[in-house]
């Protein structure tokens, strides 16, 4: 019956298979492996793009989801926290299955994950949603060590650029809508990210980046030593 249910929810939010057929927009929904492609980004040990993780149609249902739960009233309130499985909205365990399936199905040495997070259940029991308005950005940092490692970021409508840092170097990776990233060992424990929002960072490849509006949905795994 759990099982049932799950897949009701799956298909609410990423769509059924017979969607994905018909779909004619170029992108397939969250359960097609055609489009999930991974790529390592070399500079960077553990960190992991997928560029389009999610459909427009997607994106556009979590978003729809989102401002039904009316978790952002006024624009002076732009970050919900959720912790504990059961408190997670409804799309976020889908979602999470989503990531292991397109990681399973991927032929990757080393996998975007490793072995000894991607077994894990759950696999996230902790997520963060974030809303930056043209010009706000997050300062560099490494999140903190009451989450395990293994962390994903869904990134929703702006395109920007996030910056990857150590004592030596920047490392730029852009994050289009629907696109994802994942962290694990290194680039989530020795690795700091931020995003700048002034025009000057929001360059890639030359072009400048039009800022609006962008959602960001952080998942991540509670410690086993957290309270």
């Amino acid at each position: 019956m759990r099982e049932e249910e799950e897949k009701t929810v799956l298909e609410q939010v990423f769509g059924s298979s017979s969607e994905e057929s018909d779909s004619s927009d170029g992108y397939s929904d969250g359960e097609s492996d055609r489009e999930w492609e991974w790529e390592s980004i070399s500079e960077v040990k553990g960190l992991w793009l997928c560029p389009r993780f999610l459909s427009p149609r997607h994106q556009s249902r979590i978003l729809a989801s989102i401002q039904s739960q009316n978790w952002f009233p006024s624009p002076s309130i732009n970050q919900a926290m959720r912790f504990g499985l059961q408190h997670l909205p409804s799309w976020a365990p889908p979602l999470a299955h989503s990531i292991r399936r397109s990681i399973r199905l991927q032929a990757h040495n080393p996998s975007p994950f490793p072995p000894h997070i991607l077994l894990r259940e759950p696999l996230f029991d902790q997520m963060i949603a974030n809303v930056y308005q043209p010009g706000e950005g997050i300062c560099a940092h490494v999140d903190l060590l009451r989450f395990d490692d293994g962390i994903a970021i869904l990134s929703l409508e702006s395109d920007c650029v996030m910056h990857f840092t150590n004592a030596s170097l920047s490392v730029p990776v852009l994050l289009t809508p629907g696109s994802l990233i994942l962290m694990s060992g290194e680039a989530r424990y020795h690795w700091k990210h931020e995003i700048n929002r002034s025009p000057e960072f929001q360059i890639w490849q030359g072009r400048q980046l039009t800022q609006s509006k962008r959602t960001s949905i952080t998942l991540r795994k509670l410690s086993p030593s957290t309270p």
